[in-house]
């Protein structure tokens, strides 16, 4: 157990994520969460119950459009890094324990030849999302 604790702490402090990864992951985590939500929510009740302090309801309706957009596109890039690394993560788990029943079926594939065809296939299949 100990060697998985220090496989652990060695695979954090040398992740090889950017500055920028490491702020991604940390605005997805919060986010991610009810305070966040909390917080839109009391942006637009601030918005719906400032009417009277504008000057025309246009310019009203053009505060909330352009804090939404901005938030909206600043959020849309942040989650969608997010997204492709936690899918490569994935497919690089699935690519592994692939390989690894394989591995497997090819140490089994001497008393059942019909097991080497399969194992022909799954080793083409991984790695598979690369070539398309």
């Amino acid at each position: 157990m100990e060697n998985r604790s220090n496989a652990a702490e060695d695979r954090a402090k040398q992740d090889g994520r950017t500055p920028f990864e490491k702020f991604v992951e940390a605005a997805y985590e919060q986010v991610s969460r009810a305070p966040f939500f909390v917080v839109c929510l009391g942006i637009v009740v601030v918005w719906a119950v400032s009417v009277p302090f504008w000057s025309s309801l246009k310019s009203w309706q053009v505060a909330i459009h352009t804090v939404a957009s901005v938030l909206s596109l600043l959020l849309l890039a942040l989650l969608e890094n997010a997204g492709r690394r936690s899918e490569e993560a994935a497919q690089e788990k699935l690519n592994v324990l692939a390989e690894g029943l394989a591995a497997l079926m090819e140490s089994r594939a001497q008393e059942d030849p019909r097991l080497d065809e399969a194992v022909s296939k799954l080793r083409d299949a991984v790695g598979l999302e690369a070539r398309h």
